[in-house]
């Protein structure tokens, strides 16, 4: 009982709190601008590494940009960009070595154009999605499919393939929207090192610039295909899960901006039925997520406590308990969508789509000492989670979530611990013509869940979130998200895209020395060498090759790392017991349904 009434009066205050401290730059120097350090948002990369910088410049316009890049480039430096929150969980930021150069995109954040009758808009890279929303309503129109949360710049977004949810028009990925970019490149001398192209939608290279992670040069400005803006109709339904499968498919073909939540463990999927509805429709809702919302500090330290103290303790009721208990307030708050900006009164939800596509109001308050913060913010005690986003094609969807519901079969409680986090986000995505977008019309599993303070510590079902990914990226080929994951999830993934090839050629044009790249950047490409490529021409599968001359000609470059407990931060598959916690009774184990999978197991 104890615990139902903590959990509920932490999330009345999550709901009602007002006003928080925006989180910090993540990147810190020692002196002004010099002897740096660069994280995410979330204060820990996967394998918890610190990346060091020699120096961080933060250019205001497109001129000072190019200067930068040039003197770098004559000075053979290592460059990474950088953006204001640093949302990528992955080490896309990280130069190699301690004497890189990180390129802050924050003081380019200019709308530089908004051509209402041909309904386009430049910005520089560094706008944040709130800012590009806002700016846009303004004129009369709107980007149509964006992500959810607008703590994102728009040069990190299109970098990393970010996306909403729909199979309709163009796609959810905001890059497919894109009409021109300018990106500043290394050069040679007769460019005065460093070259400016400016890519439109046709030209030869456009399609790698598209999705670059960064590797290709530092995005100034770009040109964004917009509509008029209209209205939305929202309404959640709660469903049982039994025939989810069955109607995944058709359901992101029914409604314009589908998903669903899925709970697992309570058996249970919200749809979110919503379409475009005519302009005179009456309706002034505003959608405020509410995970997204300024937390109290104290609140989410008492939260976490709970959590850690379930998970030493194994108590996995009380998991399933306190996760009934946040779904229930979700739900029954429609999520922080209200009808008027005030309240929610019921469904249908109608608003203009510039207060309901996105959100994000704890970046959006006055510094308060940190009595409240993000949910997330390192620098209280908070959140700290994993997160495992994959797109599984359309076609293929039915079986993995079917397969999933196997695993659930075994283990009934095994997601409690996921519905915490609000469960498995399935957003709708479109094949792509960016070499490094989604090849095929799929469903995007989001899925965040506890991570510990200590690399070695298990979490409560460590076996079936291991099984539920391999499942998705070895049997059913899923791609995953460039901008979150463990690094298992990256292990071979640029043979997973048709024109990785391609993209690999462009990026040798654009930065043969390899500037704009570091280890990680080369290892998620399958790059260690030039001779990699050539190799493979004649004999692509490897077939009189060796571990050792794999290791002599630079093709040994997984992502993986072999060391102990490696398996349970998702570093490595494990395929020996002290990948995982013998000590404390895991143990490396084929998978439950994927018998393929490798899994930690508690004996």
């Amino acid at each position: 009982m104890y615990q139902q009434v903590f959990q509920s009066t932490c999330l009345f205050l999550l709901i009602f709190v007002v006003c928080c401290t925006p989180p910090e730059d993540p990147i810190k120097c020692s002196s002004k601008n010099t002897n740096c350090t660069i994280t995410n948002s979330y204060g820990a990369f996967p394998d918890r590494s610190i990346c060091q910088a020699a120096e961080v410049v933060y250019p205001s316009n497109e001129e000072e940009l190019i200067s930068i890049v040039a003197e770098a480039t004559r000075n053979k430096r290592k460059m990474k960009v950088a953006t204001r929150f640093s949302h990528s969980i992955p080490k896309l930021v990280c130069p190699d070595g301690q004497d890189g150069l990180l390129i802050s995109t924050n003081y380019l954040n200019h709308t530089l154009k908004i051509d209402v009758e041909a309904m386009t808009m430049t910005v520089e890279s560094g706008v944040t999605l709130r800012q590009l929303i806002n700016e846009a309503a303004k004129a009369g129109l709107a980007l149509p499919y964006t992500p959810y949360w607008w703590g994102l710049t728009i040069g990190g977004l299109l970098s990393t393939g970010a996306h909403g949810s729909t199979l309709w028009s163009n796609g959810s990925a905001v890059h497919d929207y894109l009409l021109e970019l300018r990106i500043v490149s290394p050069g040679g001398a007769e460019d005065g090192y460093a070259k400016v192209r400016r890519l439109k939608d046709g030209d030869k290279d456009f399609n790698a610039a598209k999705v670059s992670l960064g590797v290709l040069g530092v995005i100034s400005q770009v040109t964004l295909k917009l509509q008029p803006l209209f209205k939305r109709s929202i309404t959640y339904l709660t469903k049982n899960d039994s025939d989810l499968g069955d109607i995944v498919a058709s359901f992101g073909n029914q409604h314009e901006f589908a998903d669903i939540t899925w709970y697992p463990s309570q058996r249970k999927a919200i749809y979110r039925i919503d379409d475009r509805v005519s302009s005179n429709t009456p309706g002034n809702g505003l959608y405020d997520f509410t995970p997204f919302r300024p937390t109290a500090s104290l609140e989410l330290g008492l939260i976490r406590t709970l959590e850690e103290g379930q998970e030493s303790l194994s108590d996995v009721g009380g998991k399933c308990i306190n996760a009934e208990i946040v779904i229930l307030t979700l739900t029954t708050t429609a999520y922080g969508l209200t009808n008027n900006g005030i309240a929610f009164t019921g469904y249908p939800v109608i608003g203009y789509h510039n207060h309901l596509q996105a959100s994000g109001t704890c970046l959006d308050s006055l510094d308060n000492a940190l009595i409240t913060a993000c949910a997330w913010d390192p620098r209280v005690k908070g959140e700290f989670f994993h997160q495992t986003t994959f797109s599984v094609s359309l076609s293929m969807a039915k079986n993995f979530i079917q397969d999933v519901q196997k695993l659930i079969e075994f283990e009934p409680k095994a997601m409690c611990g996921v519905e915490l986090y609000n469960g498995i986000l399935m957003r709708y995505v479109k094949a792509s013509s960016a070499y490094l977008g989604k090849q095929e019309d799929a469903v995007d599993f989001d899925i965040t869940y506890y991570r510990s303070k200590d690399p070695m510590t298990p979490r409560l079902y460590e076996d079936i979130l291991e099984e539920v990914e391999q499942l998705a990226l070895y049997k059913y080929g899923a791609l995953p998200h460039w901008g979150k994951n463990r690094n298992v999830a990256f292990d071979g993934v640029i043979k997973k895209y048709k024109n990785g090839r391609e993209f690999l050629k462009v990026k040798e044009l654009y930065d043969p020395f390899g500037l704009f790249s570091s280890e990680w950047t080369d290892q998620v490409l399958g790059l260690k060498n030039s001779v990699s490529m050539d190799k493979e021409v004649y004999d692509p599968l490897a077939l009189f090759s060796s571990e050792w001359t794999g290791q002599v000609l630079g093709l040994k470059n997984s992502v993986s790392v072999d060391k102990e407990g490696c398996a349970l931060e998702g570093l490595c598959i494990c395929s020996q017991d002290f990948h995982c916690a013998p000590t404390k009774g895991y143990y490396c184990r084929p998978g439950k349904v994927y018998k393929d999978a490798r899994v930690c197991v508690l004996m």
